[in-house]
């Protein structure tokens, strides 16, 4: 019996795609192991950071290593098609606003528009039951 496989569908940097929710579910276990490792491979470097003194001569070294980190996170967001607004936070286009997660949210579970960012998101469930937007369609 032959397996399917999925195939992720890659973008150029900074050409977000549009997800229905369905989509952007099926994506997004991927979009939370890479950003866990990322989590993860940053956090180390963070706290040396913060342990150093300004006048250190290793600061400029570890500043890099923390920049190429999340460069490297935010590359891999973009290609995925996402809109990073942050470090640790995503937001799936769904053609009129917005899915928004943040690191460590468990899933999906927000929504705002366009027009309103992370401080104007609201629950999903309340979002697809108010408006029954064509996104959230299966």
């Amino acid at each position: 019996m032959a397996e399917s496989a999925d195939i992720i569908q890659l973008s150029t940097r900074n050409d977000p795609r549009v997800f229905s929710l369905a989509e952007a579910q099926e994506l997004f276990p991927l979009v939370w192991k890479v950003t866990q490792t990322a989590h993860r491979e940053l956090e180390p470097v963070r706290r040396q950071l913060e342990a150093m003194v300004p006048a250190n001569p290793q600061i400029r070294e570890v500043e890099s290593r923390y920049e190429a980190i999340v460069r490297r996170w935010v590359g891999k967001m973009e290609r995925l098609g996402l809109v990073v607004k942050g470090l640790w936070l995503v937001d799936f286009d769904t053609g009129d606003g917005y899915l928004c997660w943040r690191y460590p949210e468990l899933k999906i579970g927000h929504y705002h528009g366009y027009h309103e960012g992370y401080d104007g998101r609201r629950p999903l469930k309340q979002v697809v039951e108010e408006y029954d937007p064509d996104w959230a369609r299966a």
